[in-house]
């Protein structure tokens, strides 16, 4: 089978040389993994475990629908950061208050795909924890592990990976058969295309790789040498190298000494500068030409020569060209080069200084994103992007930088790297990975030592992170401390950024009086020292408090307000999220066109970030809104599509929302009890997800359906005893069946405009006359001689007892059925 060409996705790396061997292994692992759903490729380091579990992944595509996904782990320390590079590898975004390992399994039960697992062995157990779990509770997934050592759970299956074939030392077999002979010859001709092949060269090859005791990666190392040593040098060299094994653990098994041996071998025949540079490169996860010459050079090593260097440790297999990203090309160390390599910068008394010029750069990347993205004037969408993508790019080396300061203890520049993370953290997710490491820099002995201008940046940044999770009363106090801290340090960007967030808190806790005041103090704030992003976001909140209050004028106008002020700051992202405020408030005052266009517009700005769940929302507004206009076909396609991004992404408040749509527009077409069922499933959802029930949970059904309301109860309850899979696969069947049926009649949005009248108030019906004439609330209020917050509230009361959740339908109801006196 061609490499690539199966049909299912995955992120798998493109082979950069030829796979040389191993082709029964590959086919008897595949036989495998169609029988087991655990295997570990188990062998010394450089034996190829990787290469051969790329190879099995790449043909396995065709088994696994849902994708073949590589989750590299050379680089994590914890039990979460296993979660969240599965996470990130599968496309599964942080659930609000849900552990993310909650949220990952969800997301993966009803998938058949493939998780391949990179370098196990330093984390053994919490991979072994993790596997356990999705084992467990996704019956369709299948795990792939390279590791040093099995992860001993039951039910894994270890395939001990052998070194290549070597060469008969008798007989007339022909040596060039033998896979590590052709993987020499292979590399040695990349190396040097006019390498050419005789009897007595294939002899003196087959004696180098059974040296090498047929390892790879010691074969792969050898042959790069052919460009500057006859096969005699390099045979004699090796000969010499392992008579004496002059380093290593004399202890350690025979092919792990072999191949430090030949690493060792190969090390030596480096020049000093190459070898100053390899062993820097080693506190990278991975690199461009820059960084490289930012943090590796200095006197004894010049920015001039890197780029020679680097190309010349490529040629000798010690470095491997990753691709490119952003326009410049990406390098790595293989994890057996980098942990050599890593040795020997401890040995050189390196180590401190380099991982701290390391750091220092990864602080100039995010602090840079933190002030270009979050706050700074006059920057173009475009630059802002580019520095998001940067920080994407080495997202695993601030990892590092932040697992550096806390085993060195130096808590101010872990907090100053999770005070810069912040916007990286909260557009993609990782609130509880942000949490994780701001709780664990501020309760070390020396955060008490830290500036309390810090200290209070850190837990300002904190309380927003938490703002995302359901502890809001957690998340109040250490914004308030956090608060107190930047008033007194004088630190006005972060008083006006804790005084959003705990109005966020307020808003969702319906204390409005002491939001408005903090918002009204944010507004005074930001206008005085320009800070046109949280001037934007208050106006934002502004608007969210109007609308949950009824207010639906002024809540749009606080939306029109933001949007200005983040669009003429170019910031794509803010307008984006305010978009979605603003096309909901028009959706609820019925003004379809608008919303249309508010959502769409959305969509295209949020496409470009990949924000998975809030493109979801979108979706599913644009779908609700084609609903609406008679638009049934296309409202289900949009939401279809939202609700497929909710489950992938692990959003079950976004599955829960559009399996509410779905059973609205399906009722309209007269599909009561399936669209009751599906309903029941969404307020299950919500409910499990700790969210209050929906005003509108049940959807309406038209006066003509023949199904009493006791079948309907038990469509209901089957519903919520429904799994969010099984809930899922019913709607998308829902979909399917309402999409060969006529749209409702035009001019009604839902059955629940053909309702029987239930009793209004005298004051509500006159409002609704006033609707069905076309007035708006202000013009309302001026008839009625009432405020127009008065208005609002009758029009929600109106809302409630019609089931409706637009003027639209009201204006329909009026004009169908006699309510004037």
């Amino acid at each position: 089978m061609a490499s690539h060409t199966a049909p299912a996705r995955q992120n798998l790396p493109l082979e950069t040389d030829g796979f040389i061997g191993r082709e029964r292994d590959v086919s008897d692992l595949l036989r495998l993994l169609d029988v087991n759903r655990l295997v570990t490729l188990c062998g010394v380091g450089g034996i190829g475990k990787t290469r051969l579990a790329l190879r099995v992944a790449t043909h396995a595509t065709g088994s696994f629908p849902d994708g073949v996904w590589l989750a590299e782990l050379a680089d994590v320390r914890t039990r979460d950061e296993v979660v969240s590079r599965i996470a990130s590898a599968v496309g599964v975004r942080e659930e609000t208050g849900r552990e993310p390992g909650a949220t990952l399994q969800d997301a993966l039960r009803p998938r058949r795909l493939l998780l391949v697992l990179d370098n196990c062995e330093h984390v053994i157990d919490d991979v072994a924890a993790v596997s356990r779990s999705v084992l467990d509770f996704c019956p369709s997934v299948s795990l792939l592990l390279t590791s040093r050592e099995p992860v001993r759970i039951g039910g894994e299956s270890v395939w001990r990976v052998p070194p290549l074939s070597l060469p008969q030392r008798h007989g007339d077999a022909d040596p060039g058969e033998s896979e590590a002979v052709r993987l020499f010859v292979e590399r040695a001709r990349s190396c040097a295309p006019d390498f050419a092949v005789t009897p007595e060269r294939l002899r003196t090859v087959a004696g180098i790789c059974r040296r090498l005791d047929g390892i790879p990666l010691g074969i792969e190392l050898a042959a790069a040498r052919v460009r500057l040593l006859s096969l005699p040098q390099i045979a004699d060299r090796l000969s010499d190298r392992f008579r004496f094994l002059t380093s290593g653990d004399r202890g350690a098994p025979a092919r792990q000494r072999t191949l430090r041996a030949v690493i060792d071998w190969s090390h030596a025949l480096l020049s000093d500068a190459e070898r100053v540079l390899l062993r820097r490169l080693s506190v990278f996860s991975g690199w461009n030409l820059e960084l490289a010459e930012q943090v590796c050079c200095d006197e004894l090593l010049p920015k001039v020569d890197v780029l020679d260097l680097i190309t010349s440790l490529v040629d000798r297999s010690l470095v491997t060209v990753v691709g490119e990203q952003r326009g410049r090309v990406r390098y790595r160390l293989l994890d057996t080069i980098r942990h050599y390599a890593a040795e020997r910068l401890a040995e050189a008394g390196e180590e401190v200084a380099l991982r701290t010029r390391h750091r220092e750069q990864m602080l100039r990347i995010a602090e840079d994103l933190a002030d270009d993205v979050g706050h700074r004037t006059g920057l173009p969408w475009s630059q802002r992007l580019l520095l998001w993508q940067q920080a994407v790019a080495e997202y695993d080396n601030l990892r590092a930088s932040l697992n550096w300061s806390v085993s060195r203890d130096d808590v101010e520049e872990g907090l100053r790297l999770c005070v810069a993370m912040r916007p990286f953290w909260m557009a993609n997710g990782h609130f509880a990975e942000g949490i994780c490491w701001t709780d664990r820099l501020l309760a070390m002995d020396g955060a008490s030592g830290v500036g309390e201008a810090l200290r209070g940046r850190a837990m300002v940044r904190r309380a927003e992170l938490a703002w995302e999770q359901p502890d809001h009363a957690r998340a109040r106090e250490i914004g308030e401390e956090g608060l107190r801290l930047c008033r007194e340090a004088g630190d006005d960007p972060s008083v006006a950024l804790a005084l959003n967030t705990l109005a966020m808190i307020d808003v969702r806790g319906r204390r409005y009086d002491r939001a408005r005041r903090r918002l009204a103090e944010v507004t005074e704030l930001t206008r005085g020292i320009g800070d046109r992003w949280n001037e934007g976001i208050a106006r934002g909140i502004l608007g969210a408090l109007a609308a949950r209050e009824g207010s639906l004028d002024a809540a749009d106008a606080h939306y029109e307000a933001a949007m200005a002020i983040l669009r003429d700051s170019d910031h794509r992202w803010g307008v984006g999220r305010t978009l979605i405020g603003r096309g909901t408030v028009a959706e609820a005052r019925g003004d379809l066109l608008d919303a249309d266009r508010y959502f769409r517009e959305a969509l295209d700005i949020l496409r470009g970030v990949g924000a998975s769940p809030e493109l979801a929302r979108c979706l599913a507004g644009v779908g609700r809104v084609a609903a609406r206009q008679g638009a049934t076909r296309q409202a289900y396609d949009y939401l279809s599509e939202s609700l497929l991004m909710s489950h992938g992404t692990g959003q079950r408040m976004g599955v829960a929302r559009c399996l509410s749509a779905i059973a609205g527009v399906a009722a309209g077409q007269g599909l009561a009890e399936e669209a009751h069922r599906i309903a029941g499933a969404a307020a299950a959802i919500r409910e499990r997800a700790g969210f209050p029930p929906s005003a509108s949970a049940r959807p309406a059904v038209a006066e003509e359906s023949a199904v009493d309301s006791r079948t309907l109860d038990s469509r209901w309850e089957q519903g919520r005893g429904l799994s969010v899979e099984e809930s899922v696969a019913a709607a998308l069947h829902l979909i399917d069946a309402g999409r060969v049926l006529p749209p409702p009649p035009v001019g009604a949005d839902t059955a629940a405009e053909r309702t029987a009248p239930p009793s209004l108030t005298p004051r509500e019906h006159e409002i609704a006359l006033l609707i069905g004439d076309g007035m708006g609330n202000r013009a309302i209020a001026e008839a009625l001689f009432i405020s127009p917050v008065t208005v609002a509230r009758h029009v929600a009361n109106i809302h409630t007892k019609l089931g409706f959740n637009s003027r639209t339908q009201i204006a329909a109801w009026i004009s169908e059925h006699t309510v004037r006196s």
